[in-house]
C-alpha cells in the first residue's frame, strides 16, 4: 500500500486485543478500505501466506467502510497518532440463512425451547405437551420421542461432549438422557418448583474427560449441581432469597447464578462454596451470557463439529487448547471471562466477576424489560433483545452501545449469533424471526412462517442452519 502524504493521511497504531502494539505506528491513507487495513495489518504480523481476517475499530467505532468516515465522525484529529484497534473474526464464514426447509409437526403444546448438538448431527426441542423430541439433521425427520416427564418441559441442555442431553420441567424434575437414547434416563427429584435453567461442567473442567456433572436452576431459589451417572445431588448452592432465574458454568472453575432477589452470585464448582456477590440491578435479573458460551457449548468439537479418531483420548486437552485460545482473543482483563446480565429494570450490566464485584458497565437504552442476551463467537458484540421489540447491540469489551435493529412489531424473545459471529437472529412474539447483518447494522432477511409466536430459535454450531420452535407447536428449520 502507498504511504499517503500528511495532508491525507493519518498515522495509526495497531493495537491489539491484549492491547499490545503490533509493530510502529504507520502513516495511512485516510480512504484505506477494511481489505488493505487487513493487507497491511497481516504483513506486519508476517501472516501474508495465512492471512486471518480481522474487524478494525477507532475510538469504539466499527471501520465499516474506510478508515476515513470513522475517524471523521469520531471527530478525531489527524494531527494525533490513531489508535486502531483490531480483533481477530472466524476463518470460515456461515451463510445467511434465508428460506425454510422443513416444517416439523409432532409436538402437541407449544415448542419452548430448542437447541443443537454440539456436533449438530441433531437438535433436540421441549415442548409444553411433556415431551422431548429429538430431530435428526441429516435427513430433517424425527429420531426419537423421549417420555420422563409429566408436565411442562421448559428447558434444555446438550453435555459440550454430546453423550448427554438434559431436560427439566415445570414440577421440579430433571432428566439426563443418555446419548438422547430413551432407554437410559436419570430422573432427579429434588427441586420443589419448576426448572428454570441447566448447564454442564465445561468439558475442560471435567475429571476423566466426560461430562457428567449438571447444574439445574429451580424457581424454588436453589441450584443444585447433580452427578448424572447417579442420578444423586454432589451440593446444594442455597444462598439466593428468591427464584433462580439462570445458571452459567464458567471456564475458570466458577458457577454463575442470578436470580429474582436482583443479585448475581459466583461459587466454586469444587465444593459450593459462596465466593462473591454481585449487586447493581433494581429488579429481577432474568437472563446471563458468558463471552465464553460458544466455546464451552463447543467442547473439543471445531468449527465444522468435528474430532477426527486421533483426538479421541485427549478430548478433555484439545477442549482447554479451544477455551485458552478463545479467551486470548476475545476476554477481558487477563484473559478473563466476562459476564453480561439482563433485568426487568430494562438494564445490561457487563462484569469481570474474577477481577470485581463492581459492574464494568451499565448499558440503558432498552424501555422494557430485557429478555435475551447473548456474546458473540468472537467476543466483539453483545446483542440484547426486550420486550420493547427492539434488538441493541454493544461492545463487548466496554458495554458501549453500538445500534438499536428495528423491524419487529412484538417483543423480542430470543437473540442468537451465527457461528462465525457476522449475523445475528431475533426471535418474536409477532410470529417472525428476523436476520441482521452485523457489518451493516440493518436488517439482511425476514423470516416469517410460523403462525404464532416464536419462542426458541437456534443456530447450528457449525453454521449450517437455523431451528425455531413456539407456539404454533411445529420445529421449522432455515437454511441459506
Amino acid at each position: 500500500m502507498e504511504v499517503a502524504d500528511g495532508n491525507h493521511g493519518a498515522v495509526c497504531q495497531f493495537v491489539g486485543p491484549d492491547l499490545e502494539s503490533a509493530g510502529m505506528p504507520l502513516q495511512l491513507p485516510l480512504n484505506s478500505s477494511v481489505l488493505q487495513l487487513n493487507e497491511v495489518l497481516n504483513t506486519l504480523l508476517a501472516q501474508q501466506d495465512e492471512p486471518v481476517p480481522y474487524a478494525f475499530f477507532v475510538a469504539d467505532e466499527q471501520v465499516v467502510d474506510r478508515l476515513g468516515g470513522v475517524v471523521e465522525a469520531s471527530k478525531i484529529s489527524t494531527e494525533q497518532v490513531i489508535v486502531l484497534r483490531y480483533q481477530p473474526q472466524a476463518l470460515f464464514r456461515v451463510r445467511a440463512v434465508s428460506r425454510c426447509s422443513a416444517t416439523l409437526p409432532g409436538h402437541a403444546e407449544a415448542v419452548l425451547a430448542t437447541q443443537f448438538s454440539p456436533d449438530a448431527s441433531m437438535a433436540a426441542s421441549a415442548s409444553g405437551d411433556t415431551t422431548v423430541r429429538i430431530w435428526e439433521m441429516k435427513s430433517q425427520t424425527p429420531k426419537r420421542t423421549l417420555n420422563a416427564h409429566r408436565n411442562w418441559v421448559l428447558t434444555l441442555a446438550w453435555a459440550p461432549d454430546g453423550k448427554w442431553l438434559a431436560s427439566g420441567d415445570k414440577d421440579g424434575l430433571v432428566c439426563a438422557w443418555r446419548d438422547a437414547a430413551q432407554e437410559h434416563v436419570e430422573m432427579m427429584k429434588a427441586h420443589t418448583k419448576w426448572i428454570t435453567a441447566l448447564a454442564w461442567q465445561p468439558l475442560h473442567r471435567t475429571a476423566h474427560g466426560e461430562c457428567e456433572l449438571l447444574a439445574s436452576a429451580s424457581k424454588d431459589a436453589t441450584v443444585r449441581i447433580w452427578n448424572v451417572r447417579t442420578g444423586s445431588t454432589v451440593f446444594v448452592l442455597s444462598g439466593h432469597t428468591a427464584a433462580v432465574t439462570c445458571v452459567k458454568w464458567g471456564g475458570e472453575g466458577y458457577l454463575y447464578t442470578a436470580s429474582q432477589d436482583r443479585t448475581i452470585k459466583m461459587w466454586d464448582e469444587r465444593d459450593g462454596k459462596q465466593i462473591k456477590s454481585l449487586s447493581g440491578h433494581g429488579h429481577w435479573v432474568n437472563t446471563m451470557a458468558l463471552s465464553s458460551d460458544y466455546v464451552l457449548r463447543m467442547g473439543a468439537f471445531d468449527e465444522k463439529c468435528r474430532i477426527t479418531p486421533d483426538q479421541l483420548g485427549r478430548l478433555k486437552e484439545i477442549a482447554q487448547e479451544r477455551y485458552d485460545q478463545a479467551m486470548a482473543k476475545s476476554g477481558g482483563a487477563k484473559g478473563q471471562e466476562r459476564l453480561v446480565s439482563g433485568s426487568d429494570d430494562f438494564t445490561l450490566h457487563l462484569w469481570e466477576p474474577m477481577s470485581s464485584s463492581k459492574p464494568l458497565a451499565r448499558m440503558t437504552g432498552h424501555q422494557q424489560l430485557v429478555n435475551s442476551v447473548a456474546f458473540s463467537a468472537d467476543g466483539i458484540f453483545i446483542a440484547s433483545g426486550s420486550f420493547d421489540k427492539s434488538v441493541r447491540l454493544w461492545l463487548a469489551h466496554n458495554g458501549k452501545f453500538v445500534a438499536t435493529l428495528r423491524a419487529h412489531v412484538g417483543a423480542v424473545y430470543m437473540v442468537a449469533f451465527s457461528p462465525d459471529s457476522r449475523m445475528l437472529l431475533s426471535a418474536s412474539r409477532d410470529s417472525t424471526i428476523k436476520l441482521w447483518n452485523l457489518r451493516t447494522k440493518k436488517m439482511q432477511n425476514d423470516l416469517p412462517g410460523h403462525a404464532d409466536e416464536v419462542y426458541a430459535i437456534d443456530w447450528a454450531p457449525d453454521g449450517s442452519r437455523v431451528i425455531s420452535g413456539g407456539k404454533d407447536k411445529v420445529i421449522k428449520l432455515w437454511h441459506h
